[in-house]
């Protein structure tokens, strides 16, 4: 059985690397809080995730019911117009274009 002192110095690498991981993104950015680049990554990232999310459902959905297309581009529109309309909230959007997909589902 090993040494409480092994134990003692895993867990101290553990957390040194832990903390490392957190830590060396935020001092990385620090110089690029000005940049063009990380201001236009924030503003199109949520959209681009959005697209791809979408697209990966819509698939899925649509291979397991063929029916499901008309409830999944209504969802697809209350979602974009919710993310336009509502100021970006990602969360939001994506709330309500589930929502709304599930009910149409479920009700239809």
């Amino acid at each position: 059985m090993p040494e409480t002192w092994y134990f003692l110095a895993v867990m101290v690498i553990g957390l040194g690397i832990s903390f490392a991981l957190r830590a060396v993104p935020f001092v990385i950015l620090q110089p690029l809080r000005d940049s063009r680049f990380v201001a236009a990554m924030a503003l199109w990232m949520p959209v681009g995730i959005l697209a791809i999310l979408t697209v990966s459902t819509l698939r899925t959905s649509i291979d397991a019911d063929p029916g499901r297309i008309v409830p999944a581009l209504v969802a697809t529109v209350v979602t974009i117009a919710a993310h336009l309309l509502g100021g970006r909230r990602t969360l939001l959007s994506v709330g309500l274009g589930t929502f709304t997909f599930v009910v149409m589902v479920n009700l239809l």
